[in-house]
């Protein structure tokens, strides 16, 4: 699967309970409302056909539709992950002008849209801040420009990189600060999934550590080292009616049907 050599959790010297570095039984939706949280998980797709198709024989379920954003030339299907917490597939809208800046995600990216094309991926997440612009200046690294994005009565500010691009490949969190006093997800449907956790491999789990730390969500993640020179990849654990369902960032994994009961085999067939 292109990965070899021992995964690690990062050594807990120090700090024998720190969050992050070891699982934990508190939910993701439990934790302080005022630090930031696991907002959404993406998953990009070529067209949104795709995107449902590759959801439904993943976890068994069909993702509603969500609906358009204008400025960014995308659309999207949503569904419920637990409280506060949602999946998002979305793809390019080519029924509607091109925007005036890159898209988001990196889906303007020619690396990302043949990598979407030959199969939908998981491609990042995204945190919920209730100071976006707060975050944004103790950050390491940038997190991109707070922008205003709407969606039919929803709006939202979202940290945007003026190239569109994925932060640290998609490692690194997007931030989004809602002008509601209610989660979107709440009026999501809930297909009786749930995230369950989320891990990040990487050669230099420090150097990620220390980025996720100013903006303080390393307690979020698993990070889990990699041998060195090892492609880092994303894995997200969700709950379905199915068992645990594992969605990767690294495509050589989702060609794997064993890790999903066989669901697979049947899409690449």
């Amino acid at each position: 699967m292109g990965i070899t050599g021992t995964q690690h959790l990062i050594p807990t010297k120090n700090a024998p309970d720190k969050p992050g570095i070891k699982s934990t039984n508190t939910p993701l939706s439990s934790r302080n409302n005022m630090q930031p949280r696991i907002d959404h998980l993406v998953i990009g797709a070529d067209s949104l056909t795709q995107g449902v198709d590759y959801v439904r024989n993943l976890m068994g379920v069909d993702i509603p539709y969500g609906g358009e954003h204008i400025k960014m030339g995308t659309h999207n299907h949503l569904m419920k992950l637990g409280d506060g917490v949602f999946l998002e597939v979305i793809a390019i809208n080519r029924h509607v002008q091109q925007p005036e800046r890159p898209r988001w995600y990196g889906l303007d990216d020619p690396f990302i849209r043949q990598k979407i094309k030959r199969q939908p991926t998981f491609l990042t997440w995204v945190i919920n801040t209730h100071d976006i612009d707060g975050l944004i200046r103790q950050a390491i690294f940038s997190l991109g420009e707070s922008t205003l994005i709407n969606r039919g009565s929803l709006s939202w500010n979202f940290g945007l990189p003026k190239d569109g691009r994925l932060l640290a490949g998609g490692l690194l969190p997007y931030a989004i600060e809602w002008h509601s006093d209610k989660h979107p997800s709440e009026n999501m449907t809930d297909l009786g999934c749930s995230l369950h956790s989320l891990e990040i491999y990487h050669p230099y789990p420090f150097w990620l550590q220390a980025a996720l730390e100013s903006i303080d969500s390393f307690q979020l993640v698993k990070v889990i080292a990699l041998p060195e020179n090892e492609t880092p990849y994303i894995v997200a654990c969700i709950c379905t009616q199915q068992g645990i369902t594992k969605l990767y960032s690294h495509t050589a994994f989702n060609r794997v049907a064993g890790d999903f009961g066989g669901s697979l085999k049947k899409y690449y067939d």
